[in-house]
């Protein structure tokens, strides 16, 4: 079921409610980019939460029937990257009237940088939306990629850096 940028606020203000405590979430890829209104939908819910909040994330989402694919990484790791410490510094408020959750977004050129890891097809699409609408540059991301730590197969997640920076930054004859 894909989520669009309402349903994903509707489902954290159910959440936010059953929350007694503060908490931060950090969407990343696309429901990050849902949230940054790069995408109309996500088909799966995505965050990195700093370490104090997963304890209260864990017991809210136990007391809330919901039936989403839900993954979460903590303190800026998203899939097999460790983001820079400064993520969330880096990241995008997202303005809502949630009470409990602090709700915030990936920075495009972050989202980037965790979508490099992987690099299917529609991450390949997701990278070129993001490059647009945010005027990302070829310095911007590879100066990035420097600061993160990649778990499993350096080498492969540097293959695919190259890739991007080719197929999005060099000119077409």
């Amino acid at each position: 079921m894909p989520f669009d940028k309402k349903t994903l606020l509707d489902f954290l203000e159910v959440l936010d409610k059953e929350s007694t405590k503060k908490i931060t979430l950090v969407a990343a890829g696309g429901t990050a980019m849902t949230l940054l209104d790069m995408k109309t939908s996500t088909i799966d819910i995505d965050f990195t939460i700093p370490n104090q909040y997963v304890q209260e994330f864990e017991d809210v989402l136990k007391k809330v029937p919901h039936g989403f694919r839900i993954d979460y990484w903590t303190n800026g790791m998203v899939f097999s990257q460790i983001l820079p410490d400064d993520y969330l510094k880096k990241s995008i408020p997202i303005k809502t009237s949630l009470k409990n959750i602090k709700l915030r977004a990936l920075h495009p050129v972050d989202i980037v940088i965790t979508k490099i890891g992987r690099l299917d097809e529609r991450d390949l699409q997701d990278i070129k939306v993001c490059i647009e609408n945010f005027k990302l540059t070829k310095n911007q991301i590879k100066s990035r990629s420097e600061h993160v730590e990649y778990v499993g197969h350096e080498n492969g997640y540097r293959i695919n850096l190259e890739h991007v920076m080719k197929n999005f930054f060099t000119k077409k004859t």
